[in-house]
């Protein structure tokens, strides 16, 4: 009787377990619904698809946060503060629920809110890059001084992260720190190489380029830095005479490139600074790819139909270029920053 009320058990924990399966598999099937109707811009679909996931699995924090971007996408803040105020009080909330919640509070402007609400997501989340990149942003908009903290912090705990280069580039050149606006400007174009913000930020590299043609004393005080990353930089660049002698152009920025990575790592104090994209930069020219690199970064700025010239000459170089770009994702190292 026993091993017959054992075997009944038994029976049923395996129903309940394969009953539980399923549930879990029709509600991952109306969560990827929804997500589907909400990437083709079906909000409406999407909720309903989200609500037949939440009847099974009520407590998927992936299925809370998605039915909360869709309320915020429909601009119905009001649902989406609410939702998003249940999901960051969880113990299991990640950094998106509250960069989620933010953008709600950006839009209607509820500006002591959101301080307070960055404040505890960062104290939960300090090495967040978004979280960090997006309260930059916030503070930014009334003190640039303190966003650039933020930028600053989002860069060193998560250096992937690319909106933190994006706001770090703009603000260093607008305050005219040359060093840092053409650096921070050529990481973020080679994490986030194909948006709207990529041309942004190429135009500023150009535009920062054209300065230190113009007027290679830019550099002076990066020369007096404390950081030794810094100053042997501007110092190398300085040693660069060619510079004021020429325009910008992708071919003079080649010739000059070169002869600054081979001296950085010619050079006893700079060789022994880890920096990746000079590393990736002595990769490209290993391979032959920095001319169609240089192109790419400033080409059709310069002279579109020069460019246009380039390309159709160069159809080899600019294919292995892109086959290597799509090969070698660009990734920089945690460890690698630099303090200034």
């Amino acid at each position: 009787m026993k091993r017959l009320t054992h075997r009944f058990s038994c029976i049923a924990v395996i129903m309940m377990m394969s009953i539980a399966l399923v549930h879990a598999q029709d509600a991952d099937a109306f969560h990827e619904t929804g997500r589907s109707f909400m990437r083709q811009g079906d909000f409406p679909s999407a909720l309903q698809a989200f609500d037949k996931a939440l009847e099974l699995k009520p407590d998927d924090i992936d299925i809370l946060k998605d039915k909360a971007f869709v309320f915020y996408l429909q601009r119905d803040f009001a649902n989406t503060i609410d939702l998003c105020k249940k999901i960051t009080a969880r113990q299991d909330a990640d950094a998106q629920s509250f960069q989620i919640l933010g953008l709600a509070y950006k839009a209607i402007a509820e500006t002591k809110e959101s301080e307070k609400m960055y404040k505890q997501a960062l104290t939960r989340f300090p090495k967040s890059g978004a979280l960090n990149c997006d309260y930059g942003e916030f503070l930014s908009s009334t003190n640039p001084a303190e966003g650039i903290k933020y930028w600053e912090r989002g860069i060193e705990a998560d250096p992937n992260y690319s909106g933190n280069y994006y706001f770090a580039t703009k603000y260093y050149a607008q305050k005219g720190n040359i060093i840092w606006g053409l650096l921070y400007g050529e990481i973020f174009v080679n994490i986030e190489s194909l948006s709207k913000r990529t041309e942004e930020i190429k135009n500023i590299l150009y535009g920062g380029y054209k300065k230190l043609f113009d007027d290679i004393s830019i550099l002076d005080n990066s020369k007096q830095s404390t950081s030794t990353f810094e100053k042997q930089v501007a110092i190398n660049l300085g040693n660069l005479t060619s510079f004021g002698r020429y325009d910008v152009s992708p071919e003079m920025l080649t010739a000059l490139r070169t002869r600054f990575i081979l001296n950085w790592y010619n050079n006893e104090d700079s060789k022994k600074i880890n920096f990746h994209l000079f590393e990736y930069q002595r990769d490209l020219l290993r391979e032959g790819y920095f001319d169609a690199y240089n192109q790419w970064l400033i080409g059709p700025l310069t002279d579109s139909q020069r460019y246009t010239q380039w390309v159709q000459q160069h159809g080899d170089d600019v294919k292995g270029f892109q086959q290597y770009q799509r090969n070698q994702l660009f990734k920089m190292p945690v460890g690698q920053y630099y303090r200034h």
